[in-house]
């Protein structure tokens, strides 16, 4: 399997504070890892990195084979899909408006751009893919619906590299569960994923690698089996934490 993300030796500095320290990190095609860690611990920060948002300080990262400083970020990002709960949408667009965004990187809507047949297809063919229904609109969304709607948006553009920053905020138990099944759908497609989440009940069953961060350093990863112990979790969140598997999905109790 190639890689679709090499991270090596990378610092990250905000205002003289580092939050990341020295991280390695390799994720190969068909892959999907899950990054968990305290609050704090910077696991945005490694994602926003790896979506080509934000530069390290130090070290070297790839991404789908490309070394990033080294290629233009908007044909790169073009191959990143990237979910973020808090997406600065002001504007009251219809959700195949939302997706169509997708197309052009953009939060809003392109002035006197207009979409092709093909992508106004494409647009719909994932609304009825995710279980977005006509009619929505981004304001009066539920929080679900703005979930699916957004991980629509990151997949417009057919792209090798999915990358989601805590998709189940604020989401309720059956919008919960709805994400995890459209993860699970996504896992059959090829496409290789890395998911930031606080709550081990929101892995999917199709994860297959994990990392534990901890003060802005990896403190386990690999096979998510080897990785998701007691023992690995509780040295990460320095507190007694017993980690349990039952059908697929697993459980965190102190």
């Amino acid at each position: 399997m190639s890689d679709v993300l090499a991270v090596r030796a990378v610092t990250f500095i905000r205002a003289a504070t580092p939050i990341l320290s020295d991280i390695d990190l390799t994720v190969r095609s068909g892959e999907h890892w899950a990054l968990l860690g305290p609050n704090g611990a910077g696991k945005s920060s490694l994602l926003n990195i790896c979506a080509a948002v934000t530069f390290p300080s130090l070290g070297h990262v790839e991404i789908l084979g490309h070394q990033l400083g080294q290629i233009d970020l908007r044909e790169l990002r073009r191959s990143i899909g990237f979910v973020n709960p808090r997406h600065p949408l002001r504007s009251n667009l219809s959700g195949e408006d939302i997706i169509l965004t997708g197309a052009t990187g953009s939060i809003e809507l392109v002035p006197r751009w207009e979409p092709t047949d093909d992508q106004r297809d494409h647009a719909r063919y994932l609304m009825k893919s995710l279980g977005l229904g006509p009619g929505l609109y981004w304001h009066t969304m539920s929080q679900g619906e703005r979930g699916r709607a957004l991980i629509a948006r990151a997949l417009m553009t057919d792209p090798p590299l999915l990358l989601m920053d805590e998709p189940s905020t604020g989401l309720d138990l059956a919008a919960r569960e709805q994400m995890i099944q459209t993860l699970m759908q996504l896992s059959t497609s090829g496409i290789t994923t890395v998911t930031v989440t606080h709550h081990f009940e929101e892995l999917p069953p199709s994860t297959t690698h994990a990392a534990l961060i901890r003060n802005g350093k990896i403190t386990a990863h690999g096979p998510v089996e080897s990785v998701l112990t007691s023992e690995h979790v509780s040295q990460c969140y320095d507190h007694p934490i017993r980690i349990s598997r039952g059908r697929g999905r697993w459980h965190a109790t102190a």
